[in-house]
């Protein structure tokens, strides 16, 4: 005869397992902040960036982005860095990214 499953020990279980793909969900985004050198920012500058790039909707823009994260990741993160140092220094990207000017959905 067949054990009855324990359906409150499963759910326990994937419960847990819920909460620490969270939390290193969590931690990893952290650290791809701080990778990036985003962490200089202020949380308002950073919740502004972030939510300007989840609202636009320029394909372009968005391809720019997605293509020096992808170097980014290739690289060991060294070149996104170089391009955030020009940007603190005043040179414009040339790679689509936001500027500082640019309304809620991206556009300047």
């Amino acid at each position: 005869m067949r054990k009855p499953r324990d359906f409150d020990a499963e759910l326990k279980a994937l419960t847990d397992k819920a909460r620490l793909l969270k939390s290193r969900k969590q931690g990893q985004l952290g650290e791809l902040v701080m990778a990036t050198g985003a962490d200089a920012l202020t949380p308002e500058e950073l919740a502004g960036a972030l939510l300007d790039a989840g609202a636009t909707i320029d394909t372009a823009r968005k391809e720019a982005w997605r293509k020096r994260g992808a170097e980014f990741f290739q690289n060991g993160g060294a070149a996104a860095r170089r391009g955030s140092r020009k940007l603190q220094s005043g040179a414009a990207p040339n790679d689509g990214g936001a500027s500082s000017t640019a309304g809620p959905t991206g556009a300047p």
